[in-house]
């Protein structure tokens, strides 16, 4: 039975996607190489700040800290991102922005802080805004390696991948075998996957930080279900959650994996403990309308009104959740061809075209996915689970 106490309301924390992002995981671990010098303390039981446990921050000696010390405030900042990324709750991105503000009113505003605030800007799917806040920070600091590997993860979800892969070329003087990752990562999204795929494979472990490993490992498995080898991408899926257990975005890949293979008890046990969150609640809701399980009303209800909260908010993070919960857990092909069609305004990732395609084939409204159609084969998008939708008929 799932815990009342972890799904009630509208209060209930919501996972922070935008392209996933194992790159902006790997773009926080790059941080380091910005360019930034770190603050080292006078003695060992010099304390720079107490973190938090949860949500609680309002300390005022924290609060003071990070508005008069850099080395406090970003750390915290980044705390709090992580966090977001982690529990799936909001509420540590407006954290993070309390954090960042002061060192984002300063004239010139501080490079570091404008990254960080396009990460949460690019969490809250406010994309162009986040482009606009690395662009202030690029200026001021060219070379910044967190910096272009974010815009690099922006610019993919956009749909924007030439622009996305000079951005990933920036990287090759801090990190040739991250700049290669990146890089392959965007080929095999337009028109060349099978050599992106053996390239990724080809990279060697020992060049590669445990977050870029994750990454790598993430990648292949995306890679490899495109290809349609799902031995291989469910090997893959494995290597990253043993290495990087965190990656919600994995997590759900290899959801949808089991799912696609039928394999809905796998399903539930490896989304056990992650019902607080929409896309989890989602894949288990499909898992147990697949197993005709008794507690699917519930999980039905849940999500629908998690759904309305984010309506009745003005909130679209969840577009593409939504258009799928219409589809494949409600049956009203109509409404699910709606939220995928407004989805695809604001983000263009394969699994945004696939839910596109195939709600408007469910819809018997295949028009409705035209420019969608196009979009996939301007780029010469390959994906087995598209063909079925872009196949013209016999």
């Amino acid at each position: 039975m799932m815990s009342q106490s972890v799904l009630q309301g509208c209060r209930r924390p919501r996972i922070v996607r935008g392209r996933r992002a194992a790159a902006v995981v790997l773009a926080l671990a790059l941080v380091a190489t910005a360019g930034a010098t770190p603050y080292v303390p006078g003695n060992d039981a010099e304390v720079l700040a107490h973190l938090p446990a949860g949500a609680t921050h309002a300390s005022i000696q924290l609060r003071h800290q990070a508005v008069q010390r850099r080395d406090v405030a970003l750390p915290l900042a980044q705390f709090y991102v992580s966090q977001a990324r982690a529990t799936g709750d909001l509420r540590f991105l407006g954290y993070a922005e309390g954090v960042l503000a002061p060192w984002l009113q300063r004239s010139p505003p501080d490079p570091a802080a404008l990254v960080l605030q396009a990460t949460v800007l690019q969490s809250r799917h406010s994309f162009d805004a986040a482009l606009n806040e690395l662009d202030r920070a690029l200026r001021a600091r060219p070379d910044d390696a967190q910096a272009w590997v974010t815009r690099a993860t922006v610019l993919r979800v956009l749909g924007r991948y030439d622009e996305a892969e000079l951005s990933c070329e920036r990287l090759i003087a801090g990190d040739a075998a991250v700049a290669q990752l990146c890089t392959q990562s965007l080929r095999a999204l337009s028109g060349h996957l099978h050599s992106a795929y053996q390239a990724v494979r080809q990279l060697p472990q020992q060049s590669l930080s445990v977050a870029a490993r994750a990454w790598r490992y993430s990648q292949l498995g995306e890679m490899a279900q495109s290809l349609g080898d799902e031995r291989a991408a469910s090997h893959w899926f494995v290597e990253c959650l043993q290495l990087a257990p965190d990656d919600l975005y994995t997590r759900a890949a290899y959801a949808d994996l089991l799912l696609q293979q039928g394999r809905a008890v796998d399903t539930l046990e490896l989304l056990k403990g992650f019902e607080s969150m929409e896309p989890m609640l989602l894949r288990m809701a499909i898992a147990q309308r697949q197993l005709n399980d008794p507690q699917l009303p519930e999980t039905r209800a849940l999500l629908a009104n998690a759904f309305a909260v984010e309506e009745q908010r003005n909130e679209a993070v969840h577009r593409r959740e939504q258009a799928r919960f219409l589809l494949d857990v409600e049956a009203q092909p109509s409404a699910a061809l709606a939220a995928a069609r407004q989805n695809w305004q604001v983000q263009r990732e394969p699994a945004d075209l696939l839910i596109l395609l195939r709600a408007a084939h469910a819809a018997h409204q295949n028009g409705a996915a035209a420019a969608a159609a196009q979009f996939a084969n301007l780029h010469a998008i390959e994906d087995v689970r598209l063909r079925p939708y872009l196949e013209p008929a016999p």
